[in-house]
């Protein structure tokens, strides 16, 4: 196992993003040494499935690289390397038959899928919490509505919930821009004497 690691914090593939090259090849790792140098990652090697199996379970990586004469000869041990790389984009070249260009494009295309990936995903998961706040948040202000409306509150309570309601109103506002606030609030009653 070698690895070699080009940090580049501005980089927008991320200083983080490592690779794994799984390839038994004799003297890939100046290509691996190359490739970290010009796709700025961090790249590892391992030469055999065994290696590959306990890198993958040390550490997660943006691309798994296989090498396809390894594949071919191990199914079962491909499969098993593809189960360990997690969310890590697999590859599968023949390194016999691809230069070091079309390596390099290959991860590269495989670094930006996993970015814009992981863009979308972050992108969705934000658009869904933002869904469920909103949600509770009109919830949370109809019900304090709700209750105010109700006859018998106690003055201290009704005070409490009209609070209560109001902070709900300014937080609905500044989660949905645009909306005025209090345009979907109910009526308050005036407390009773």
């Amino acid at each position: 196992m070698s690895s070699w690691a080009h940090p580049a914090p501005e980089d927008p593939l991320s200083a983080k993003t490592a690779a794994l090259i799984v390839t038994a090849i004799e003297g890939i790792e100046s290509l691996a040494a190359e490739l970290a140098g010009r796709l700025r990652v961090s790249v590892e090697l391992a030469s055999n499935r065994a290696t590959a199996l306990r890198l993958l379970l040390r550490r997660g990586y943006a691309v798994v690289v296989l090498d396809q004469i390894l594949a071919d000869s191990d199914p079962d041990g491909a499969e098993r390397i593809w189960k360990g790389a997690g969310f890590a984009i697999p590859l599968q070249i023949n390194f016999a038959l691809a230069g070091s260009a079309r390596l390099e494009r290959e991860i590269r295309a495989a670094l930006a899928r996993r970015e814009r990936e992981q863009q979308l995903a972050m992108a969705a998961a934000a658009a869904a919490v933002d869904d469920e706040l909103k949600n509770a948040i009109t919830g949370f202000l109809l019900e304090s509505q709700l209750a105010l409306a109700e006859e018998e509150v106690p003055p201290a309570v009704q005070s409490r919930l009209r609070t209560l309601a109001a902070m709900a109103d300014r937080l609905r506002a500044r989660l949905l821009p645009g909306v005025e606030r209090g345009t979907t609030s109910v009526a308050l009653p005036s407390p009773q004497k």
